[in-house]
């Protein structure tokens, strides 16, 4: 039985070595004569001399007969005739248990440069979308173990939020805050496109040995090739599909998605793609939908997931931003005047959703939480009045309840980055506050 087994897989080996020849290199752009290789299959260009390793590229489109080919890693002694091999094949990374604690670069591999753990497998980094009838509906919350979130924007497993933010507001932060706190078996982290001081920074400082523990990072940052930013966040979704797969509740924290898009729009303008909105290839738009739908709830696992959008001059409306919030299950936005004024989490309660709150908690949770918000709504409306004294106290109750309300509202809402709250005791303090 296993005889015949192996003499099939022997008469389906493909024993030959295809290669073509390097035309022209325009840019980012490699261009060459053959080989015989498909779109995001995996090539090998190497050079004359033999001395360079070979350079990692993939396929990524077509031009007069020839291939187009974008690296992995900067083209070093490469000249007209040197040689592409293909390997017929999409790339594939390795995934296991091992993996946890590690820290890997955008194509799998540990960013120490030390040698991958023992017993994983390979799995395909470009996957389809789960099939929407074989996704579960979300019925139960996740602790996230930020007050604000668990209390008044409630997350699901297997939702999908955006995190919305200028620079510098409390993005990275506040994922290191879930990723401690949070009651998922385990964390993916994406950093795409990051500054490479910040890295170490994040992990040092906003995940800690605690949350490292528990944590898969996936980096690629700014100054790698547009290739490896995007490839960062198909290993990391990748790696988060395997987990989802074995029955976990994984967390997927990509920080962030807008660098994913400008990083494919380097890549379409490359390929002769025409520019639209903002410079944004078409190509972009269609590729942020496969990446952002490949995480969810399946019928093994979960897959929790926490985009960071980097909003543009605070512009909510701003291509990209638009774009990722018709796509998830929610969004947070974190506000540069909350965070001026010195509170932590910098998130503005108002123009934040969760679209599957009311379907994973209870109806009194439900109701505090609305009572909060018209409270918090009825004194934003009313602040230059009370801030100048021109509000006479008893011209309105509602208006009088909000002032009353007010100061421990925002004691509830400010949270200390090492301070954990788990979800029953933040439904707890949101009970208290208006007993």
């Amino acid at each position: 039985m296993n005889e015949s087994i192996y003499q099939e897989a022997i008469r389906q080996a493909d024993t030959y070595k295809r290669f073509g020849r390097i035309k022209r290199v325009v840019g980012l752009m490699v261009e060459s004569k053959g080989p015989d290789a498909s779109v995001g299959d995996l090539c090998y260009i190497h050079s004359p001399s033999g001395k360079v390793a070979p350079v990692a590229a993939e396929v990524v489109g077509f031009h007069n007969e020839n291939i187009l080919l974008m690296p992995f890693q900067e083209v070093r002694e490469v000249s007209p005739g040197s040689l592409v091999e293909a390997t017929k094949q999409p790339l594939n990374v390795k995934a296991g248990i091992g993996l946890i604690g590690n820290i890997l670069d955008a194509m799998g591999n540990p960013l120490d440069g030390s040698a991958l753990p023992k017993g994983l497998r390979p799995y395909p980094t470009d996957q389809a979308p789960p099939n929407p009838l074989e996704r579960p509906p979300i019925k139960e919350p996740i602790q996230v173990g930020v007050r604000a979130i668990d209390s008044l924007l409630s997350v699901g497993k297997g939702q999908r939020i955006g995190i919305f933010a200028g620079s510098g507001v409390g993005k990275s932060t506040l994922m290191g805050m879930i990723a401690r706190n949070s009651s998922a078996d385990l964390n993916v982290i994406a950093l795409i496109g990051e500054r490479g001081r910040e890295v170490r920074e994040f992990i040092e400082n906003d995940l800690g040995e605690e949350g490292r523990k528990r944590s898969i990072l996936v980096v690629a940052t700014s100054d790698q090739p547009a290739l490896m930013r995007v490839k960062g966040a198909y290993t990391a979704t990748a790696i988060s599909e395997y987990f989802r797969d074995l029955g976990y509740d994984v967390n997927l924290m990509m920080d962030s998605v807008t660098r994913f898009a400008m990083a494919q729009r380097e890549i379409g303008l490359a390929t002769g793609e025409p520019p639209t909105t903002k410079g944004y290839t078409p190509s972009v738009f269609a590729k942020l939908p496969k990446l952002l739908e490949r995480t969810g709830s399946s019928d093994k696992g979960t897959i929790t997931a926490f985009y960071t959008v980097l909003v543009d001059g605070d512009d909510l409306n701003e291509p990209i931003s638009d774009t990722v919030r018709g796509i998830l299950d929610g969004h947070f936005i974190l506000d540069r005047k909350i965070a001026e004024q010195g509170q932590y989490p910098a998130l503005h309660i108002l123009k934040s959703i969760s679209r599957v709150m009311k379907q994973i908690v209870s109806e009194s949770h439900i109701e505090r939480a609305q009572q909060l918000r018209s409270l918090l709504s009825t004194y934003e409306e009313n602040r230059e009045l009370i801030q100048i004294g021109a509000y006479k106290k008893g011209s309105s109750k509602e208006i009088d309840q909000a002032i009353h309300y007010h100061p421990a509202i925002m004691e509830f809402l400010r949270q200390g980055i090492h301070e954990p709250s788990t979800f029953e005791h933040s439904v707890e303090d949101l009970n208290r506050l208006f007993s």
